[in-house]
């Protein structure tokens, strides 16, 4: 038997996932654990968490595969801020200190960290980590494989062909032109977080009018064949401002927005400007991410993509991908971001020891830990809450949802990726748009312009939308659009464009869902759910009964199911 952990960490989305013989058994989020949205750090607790799930010692693991080469990306780091010099100056000691620090020396920390002999631990490039934990967990062979984030060592997009168990570059943009730092540019200015708030500026853009769009051209060019390059005067691309943009952009398209601020949309209110160029941005992403994948079909013999990276958690970009490339069916990793790099690398090792991977095509998402429905019990009877055993928690919470009130749903083991797919969700009606404001308001307190999800059966779904990819649908990674937007059934689950993020529901993906979808539909005639994440602001999505148990008593939700424990506040 083969032991592989792959490892991802010290950027942003720390994570850890488990390879034994070739199969993918267990895959976490650092952030899970710790209780750190996004957290960065080396992720020891998902990895021996990983390992406990697995019944495996640390003693037993044959590799650790870190995502990236640390040497490689110091040489990239250093260089950048020589050539930023003197702009960068002020920021160079910190920079140094980070790389030559924890970053540089990762390698010997983990192997400290988990008790590891350290000739066991290696690393592969960062994008061979991406392209992998796509390509490889897809089913799909052959493929062409499109990675696209910020920056790893220093590539920022690169095409393979996938061949059985084989990834060959076919070609790649290098840094300091990259989709991730243009898209993250225009993130902060918008006052949010990056890395986090990239989905809230594709939210923000469908409110947008199409008139920026010369403005954001003069910072992503075009350059045709898939080829793109991005203005350094406008994006800070070496590291010299922490903001990722420079005073030259506010020039070009306004000041950047006070983070925090109360949004106000309305005809001529002063958040407009920022939906405009949101919606600019948003389509000239598109743009070069099509272009990217036209490319990728001219240079790879393959009717099937995958698509890994930050950047390829932008669903409405997948959306038209999926349309208009030319390829037959695209499939998402649904942990596109720097946490799939951990199964990526992984697999990698895997197949360098010489272990034959399992191309089975990744069935769910469910690859985090499971939840404890005896111990939830115990814990929500010390507490005072009325807390029982019933036959089906996924019928209760069904019927409870055709009854209007809203479930915090934990079933099974933790979603792996940033999507709630029915193991941590939030469920609620889909139909009334109260329902969208009451959680928006108590429980999710986020800016009112983004939009919850629907779940549907697979079954069900095309009788209400169109547009959909049951490769992509299944993880939440793409759009689809209402077929009757205004008769109210989706009032709630609806962006303003009246497209939304579907998940197909099926009984291999999310069996507890797909039962809660079935006692809703008996009970109401409903075919649709509002499903979103099973967390507050500025939390990780829930990951243990303990952490749904503490969201349950500090938000106004009617009702908990945790697997067959049902539990309500008392009267």
């Amino acid at each position: 038997m083969s032991v592989v952990l792959g490892v991802s960490a010290l950027y942003h989305d720390a994570a850890a996932a488990l390879v034994v013989d070739g199969r993918l058994i267990v895959a976490l989020q650092e952030e899970r654990l710790s209780r750190i949205k996004n957290d960065a750090s080396l992720p020891l607790r998902a990895a021996r968490a990983c390992l406990r799930f697995a019944g495996i010692e640390a003693g037993a693991i044959d590799r650790v595969v870190f995502y990236e080469n640390p040497f490689a990306k110091l040489e990239r780091v250093l260089v950048g801020r020589i050539a930023a010099f003197p702009s960068g100056f002020g920021s160079f000691g910190a920079a140094m200190a980070s790389q030559l620090g924890d970053k540089l020396w990762v390698l010997d920390r983990i192997a400290e960290g988990l008790g590891v002999d350290r000739a066991r631990v290696t690393f592969v490039s960062h994008h061979d980590a991406h392209a992998a934990s796509a390509y490889l967990t897809s089913g799909f062979e052959p493929a062409a494989i499109l990675t696209l984030d910020g920056v790893g060592e220093a590539t920022t997009t690169a095409i393979y062909e996938g061949r059985g168990a084989t990834l060959t570059r076919r070609s790649s943009v290098e840094h300091p032109h990259s989709l991730g730092l243009f898209y993250a540019a225009f993130t902060a200015w918008a006052g949010f977080s990056v890395n986090d708030g990239e989905q809230k500026l594709m939210g923000l853009a469908a409110y947008g009018k199409d008139t920026r769009r010369a403005e954001v051209k003069r910072v992503l060019r075009l350059e045709g064949d898939g080829a793109f390059t991005i203005d350094p005067r406008y994006v800070e691309t070496m590291g010299a401002s922490e903001l990722g943009f420079t005073p030259l952009l506010e020039k070009l398209v306004g000041p950047r927005r006070t983070p925090g601020k109360p949004w106000r949309l309305g005809a001529g209110e002063a958040d407009r400007v920022f939906a405009d160029v949101a919606r600019g941005v948003q389509n000239a992403l598109e743009d070069a991410v099509l272009a990217l994948a036209r490319r990728a079909r001219r240079e790879v013999d393959a009717v099937d993509l995958c698509l890994a990276g930050g950047v390829a958690l932008n669903a409405v970009a997948n959306a038209r991908v999926a349309v208009e490339s030319g390829f037959e069916r695209v499939f998402v990793h649904p942990a596109a971001g720097d946490a799939g790099g951990a199964v990526g690398a992984a697999l990698l090792g895997a197949i360098e020891l010489g272990d034959a991977v399992d191309r089975t095509p990744l069935a769910s998402a469910a690859l985090g830990v499971p939840a404890d429905p005896s111990r939830a019990l115990a814990v929500a009877q010390e507490l005072g809450l009325i807390a029982e055993r019933v036959d089906d928690g996924a019928a209760h919470a069904g019927l409870a949802v055709a009854a209007g009130e809203i479930v915090a749903f934990v079933s099974g083991r933790s979603e792996w990726g940033p999507r709630a797919l029915g193991q941590r969700s939030l469920l609620a009606p889909a139909g009334p748009q109260e329902m969208r404001h009451r959680i928006h308001r108590a429980v999710k307190e986020r800016e009112p312009f983004r939009p919850f999800a629907p779940a549907s059966r697979a079954s069900r779904a095309a009788a209400s939308f169109e547009g959909i990819h049951p490769t992509m649908t299944r993880f939440m990674t793409t759009v689809a659009r209402a077929r009757q937007p205004d008769d109210g059934a989706l009032g709630a689950v609806l962006h303003v464009d009246g497209t939304a993020r579907l998940q197909t529901v099926d009984g291999t993906s999310a069996p507890a869902l797909d039962r809660v979808l079935v006692a809703m539909e008996a009970a109401c005639g409903a075919t649709s759910i509002l499903n979103t994440s099973l967390n507050a602001v500025g939390e990780p999505l829930c990951a243990t009964e303990l952490d749904a148990i503490a969201f349950f008593t500090e938000r106004p939700v009617d009702l908990l199911v945790i697997e067959d424990v049902v539990i309500r506040r008392p009267r």
